[in-house]
């Protein structure tokens, strides 16, 4: 499958029901990189928009670069109100932006799809002197008994989770990617509240598991609400996240 293309028919789930980034994100780069709020950024793998909105609710101008029209246009739907908002229909190896024209490139929940050879020569290009790369991730929890759980269901239901879930992000793929510069790992803490409507978005929201016109998937929403049941505290479950920050500059 082309990865720009796995989203297509995720994009209200994934906006709806994929988790926030911690609002600390942006203080932490803003008094440890310098980040602040008069810069212009490259929020590469945009996607619906979560991390745009981070740094556009900072008073960031931000460039949303993303190559699936589908999610493109959902960030346009949600965000087009923000003055700093600008689409951009373009990818990580070529963003179709301006040499020299951000201060920073951001990739939320999205660097593990790219080319990192490629994507790392075109941050490069784009990116004036002294600018930064931060690739952000939302790691999920597997720590209380319902999220070992909800872990077991996905391995069980989802397609291709493993190969998905290890591709260039671990320390050593991002120190490369970085290399020979130094790169550094801040994380914060975070999480999110669903009843069982939103914890259905939720996991149809990952590319790796069934679509509801596809096998398996009766039997994954069949095992997702007896997990529920059993696991719900008032009616909700939650689910924790490590978000984890990476960053450095590249040249």
């Amino acid at each position: 499958m082309d990865n720009t293309q796995r989203f297509n028919n995720r994009v209200e789930n994934y906006a709806a029901c994929r988790p926030d980034y911690p609002a600390e994100v942006v203080a932490y780069l803003q008094e440890k990189h310098g980040l602040t709020a008069d810069k212009t950024l490259a929020d590469v793998g945009a996607g619906t928009g979560i991390s745009t909105a981070l740094f556009l609710n900072a008073g960031y101008t931000v460039f949303a670069v993303e190559p699936n029209m589908a999610m493109l246009h959902k960030a346009v739907e949600t965000l087009g109100k923000f003055p700093g908002f600008h689409a951009v229909n373009g990818s990580a190896e070529n963003t179709t932006l301006a040499g020299k024209s951000v201060d920073a490139v951001i990739a939320g929940q999205a660097f593990h799809w790219f080319d990192a050879k490629k994507s790392k020569a075109e941050f490069q290009r784009i990116l004036r002197p002294g600018g930064i790369t931060v690739l952000i991730w939302n790691e999920r929890n597997v720590l209380s008994p319902f999220e070992i759980a909800y872990e077991a269901l996905i391995n069980r239901h989802g397609k291709d989770y493993v190969k998905v879930q290890h591709r260039n992000i671990d320390m050593a793929h991002i120190a490369d990617f970085f290399a020979p510069l130094p790169v550094e790992m801040e994380s914060f803490t975070n999480g999110q509240q669903f009843d069982l409507e939103g914890l259905k978005g939720r996991l149809s929201s990952s590319s790796y598991m069934p679509l509801s016109h596809e096998a398996g998937y009766a039997g994954m929403m069949r095992d997702l609400e007896t997990l529920f049941d059993k696991y719900r505290e008032n009616g909700t479950i939650r689910i924790s996240y490590t978000t984890k920050v990476y960053a450095g500059r590249l040249k």
